[in-house]
């Protein structure tokens, strides 16, 4: 089961400002629901988890991390990750690519592509709810992602403490719960507009 996602999110500072902070590995991947970096083994390449909460039950997945490249010409960062949950059940791999453009008004765009592929139990879901909850995850790293930099934004114009006095907080488990429902809710819309074709 293979699901190729693109995304645009407008960002609250410069590309520059953008592109500093999408090159800390460790702060991306806090931005992400449920995921951590656990291990720096180099500069490239990373081990982490992600921990998927879906009612009382928790699932956590391992994997490796690769920085495939990181291009300070067109601020693109290209990451590769595979991992596999801890029962062995489900595996996943994602080729990510990230660039930062400018915007208007002295923003900037986040532009995302991601092809991811999972297999085992995870495959089961099927293409139309994979990607719904591909889109509610990247809707949350993007606004976490933004906190972030408007963070820095804030500590380099002397507004706030630098973020490196704290760095971004945790982010808890993904909610299978909540993700669930809007899988639900995205499946009875396309039986209707089925239907109705």
């Amino acid at each position: 089961m293979k699901v190729q996602i693109e995304k645009v999110f407008a960002m609250p500072a410069s590309a520059d400002l953008t592109w500093q902070f999408l090159q800390d590995i460790a702060a991306v991947a806090a931005c992400m629901p449920g995921a951590k970096i656990t291990e720096r083994v180099d500069d490239a390449h990373y081990k982490g988890t992600v921990t998927v909460k879906v009612g009382p039950a928790t699932m956590s997945f391992r994997g490796d991390i690769e920085v495939r490249e990181l291009d300070v010409a067109t601020r693109t960062l290209r990451l590769l990750g595979k991992g596999a949950d801890t029962t062995g059940t489900s595996g996943a791999s994602i080729d990510l690519s990230a660039r930062v453009e400018a915007a208007e008004g002295g923003n900037s765009n986040l532009v995302g592509k991601s092809d991811a592929s999972v297999s085992g139990k995870a495959a089961a879901f099927g293409g139309r709810m994979m990607n719904a909850v591909a889109d509610q995850v990247l809707q949350q790293f993007a606004a976490n992602f933004a906190t972030q930099v408007a963070l820095l934004k804030a500590a380099q114009t002397g507004a706030a403490p630098a973020p490196a006095a704290s760095p971004p907080p945790a982010q808890p488990e993904l909610d299978g719960l909540a993700l669930f429902w809007a899988l639900v809710k995205n499946w009875i819309r396309g039986l209707f507009s089925k239907q109705q074709g």
